[in-house]
């Protein structure tokens, strides 16, 4: 029995290490003990999702790391800990186990102060993103490296997946008149790169007004065609509504839909992002419309659900569950348009995108462009509104290449 006992840890401990493919930033920068901060007073911008491959925070480690001296931890939307929802506003305070200052990066203060980065020498970030530009991650990344480059303090980024992979690009680039927090600089609405990759495209193509001394410590094993689950990596919840894995790429196929009053994604029910509903729907017929589109990669699934909280509240909505099916065939982006062409087709007395005009700026932002929204209300066709989206991709990507640190 002990030789059987010892052969299943051997093989559980082989199988854990197998399975983990990647080494992320902090894992690297463990491996080099942290050489790259060493004597430096250091302020981390993080949240949950900033742990080692073991899930051990790198609050606790860069904190009992005996070569470093961290003094200050900076959050973003949902703070350090992840404790708050979308939209909400983020204060700062002292972390409970370390006792250090939070500095909230998400509320009244975006861009952090004098103040707050007194005496700091080094930015450590490390965030887990999804790949969508208006996921405000890389909003606070970019405020950060500005406001270390107005300051002369350097930044260095802990390298993490990219959970939609490396290939996918869609979208246009932000429009000057459509700059905000959920589309702070121009590039596209899926984007393909790694936070760090993203960081160096910002220092190389001069979108921070300046140059900030940047270093990113790369990761080991990543490869641009792995999504998440092929990494081995542990999924920690990027935010209260990506609770796990594969709700990622959803976030862009429903995310800007999502932005209507009158349309239900999931958020408030235990699928979010992965449904589109309404009171007014019949989840037979809209699923066979979708459906009968036959978009490369999806399939769709009549569904009744009762939402706890968000748009339709305590009433049962119809509509349809969205599968991916094939998704190195998917476009993440154009399902949600797709569906509001198919739902104004079946039901033209509701029209939720061109009647919500309380929500048409906060569209206009999310997605880059005045012209979208307008384009696609000509006709209620996705295909009016198609080609703008698509137009930056090609230029995007041979300017993006030169930033790429994977293969």
């Amino acid at each position: 029995m002990k030789r059987i006992a010892i052969l299943i840890s051997c093989l559980c401990l082989f199988s854990l290490v197998y399975a983990q493919k990647v080494k992320t930033g902090i894992e690297m920068l463990k491996a080099t003990n942290f050489k790259v901060l060493e004597g430096k007073r250091v302020g981390l911008v993080t949240n949950p999702t900033g742990v080692d491959n073991n899930l051990v925070s790198d609050i606790d480690i860069l904190h009992n790391a005996p070569n470093v001296k961290l003094v200050a931890l900076f959050g973003p939307e949902h703070g350090v800990r992840g404790s708050a929802h979308a939209g909400e506003t983020v204060t700062g305070n002292s972390d409970p186990r370390t006792g250090l200052p939070v500095y909230s990066l998400y509320g009244k203060t975006r861009i952090p102060t004098d103040e707050m980065l007194k005496g700091i020498d080094v930015l450590v970030y490390d965030i887990q993103d999804i790949g969508c530009r208006s996921f405000t991650y890389i909003s606070t990344l970019y405020n950060v490296m500005k406001a270390a480059a107005k300051r002369g303090i350097e930044v260095v980024v802990l390298d993490r997946p990219n959970p939609l992979g490396g290939e996918k690009i869609e979208g246009n680039l932000v429009e000057d008149d459509c700059v905000s927090f959920v589309s702070q600089f121009k590039i596209p609405y899926v984007y393909g790169l790694t936070p760090g990759e993203v960081a160096l495209l910002l220092n190389g193509e001069n979108m921070i007004g300046g140059k900030c001394k940047l270093q990113v410590v790369k990761m080991k094993g990543w490869k641009r065609r792995m999504t998440y689950d092929q990494t081995g990596l542990e999924w920690v919840l990027s935010s209260p509504h990506i609770p796990e894995t594969s709700s990622a790429p959803f976030y862009s196929v429903t995310g800007i839909v999502g932005e209507l009053s009158t349309i239900s994604i999931g958020v408030g029910y235990t699928l979010p992002f992965k449904i589109i509903g309404a009171e007014w729907v019949k989840a037979q017929e809209f699923a066979d419309a979708m459906n009968a589109l036959r978009l490369p990669g999806y399939t769709f699934r009549p569904i009744f659900y009762t939402p706890y909280y968000g748009p339709g509240k305590g009433k049962e909505l119809q509509g349809v569950q969205i599968y991916l099916t094939d998704y190195k065939k998917a476009r993440l982006c154009d399902v949600q348009w797709y569906a509001l062409q198919e739902l104004y087709r079946l039901y033209p007395d509701h029209d939720p995108m061109g009647e919500d005009t309380k929500r048409a700026d906060m569209i206009n932002k999310v997605c880059g462009s005045k012209q979208i929204r307008k384009l696609f209300l000509s006709r209620h066709q996705w295909q009016d509104a198609k080609e703008y989206w698509d137009k930056d991709v090609d230029n995007f990507r041979k300017t993006a290449k030169k930033y790429y640190l994977y293969k």
